[in-house]
């Protein structure tokens, strides 16, 4: 398989693998300029120069948008291999990539989000430990930070109080979210929609700034649903979903 490194040069010709489209589709557009702005912090966009979901997104821990202590590390935002990509060993190539810039940079090794028990757009805790990560911190919604140390005796990297125990003041359905998933731009105004068409409360907050990325109450930033102040789930959804959710809380 052959990889091709996205930069300032090649984004505006090359597709994101987490949505294939043309950059007039409001996904690919939020994706494409949330990359651009984070290619300064050193962010890193690995894929397959075939079209199709087979990537890895990964920068310096200390600029990445999760409230973390994990000065050192290298932070994946994503690894992702799925439909006929899986099996061929990508996800290997991939993440060896990712570690072989760690070494190359001096860094005390990497760290991921993961879930004892599978969550939609999180990496396979299974793959992981298989690699030698091993469980670093976890939250009170059962997200983990995993980590795999590349320096002796690195220390392990943990969770923000915030993100540790995650829960809002708020009534009604709160929702944090960024562009790093390009999911959000189509789905957000869905719910947005959804809940103003069928009176439901509700509240949505982009994250756009860093700083208020790494001081957020979710270990998930991307995407991290909130009903009356509790943490509900990570997964978009559509109107559909949504109001069935609505449906389940109310009972």
């Amino acid at each position: 398989m052959e990889y091709i490194k996205i930069t300032e040069e090649n984004i505006g010709s090359e597709h994101i693998c987490c949505a294939i489209s043309n950059d007039k589709d409001v996904q690919v557009a939020s994706k494409k300029a949330w990359i651009k702005d984070r290619l300064k912090d050193g962010l890193t966009f690995l894929k397959s120069v075939e079209r199709g979901k087979c990537f890895i997104e990964y920068l310096p821990a200390e600029n990445a948008w999760i409230p973390i202590n994990a000065d050192g590390y290298i932070y994946i935002d994503c690894l992702w291999v799925s439909g006929s990509f899986k099996g061929h060993g990508y996800s290997n190539d991939l993440l060896n990539a990712c570690i072989a810039d760690a070494k190359k940079g001096g860094r005390r090794g990497l760290c991921i989000l993961s879930s004892a028990k599978k969550r939609p757009f999180l990496a396979d805790a299974k793959y992981l430990a298989y690699k030698g990560f091993k469980v670093a911190d976890e939250a009170d919604n059962g997200v983990q930070l995993l980590y795999l140390p590349i320096v002796a005796e690195a220390k392990a990297p943990k969770f923000k109080d915030c993100a540790k125990h995650p829960r809002v003041s708020e009534s009604g359905f709160v929702l944090y979210y960024t562009y790093q998933c390009p999911f959000n731009a189509k789905y957000v105004p869905i719910l947005e929609r959804t809940a103003k068409e069928h009176g439901i409360e509700f509240k949505s907050i982009l994250i756009s700034e860093k700083a208020a990325a790494q001081s957020a109450p979710t270990p998930i930033t991307t995407y991290a649903l909130f009903y009356n102040g509790e943490y509900i789930t990570n997964e978009q959804m559509n109107d559909t979903k949504f109001l069935k959710l609505v449906g389940e809380m109310k009972r």
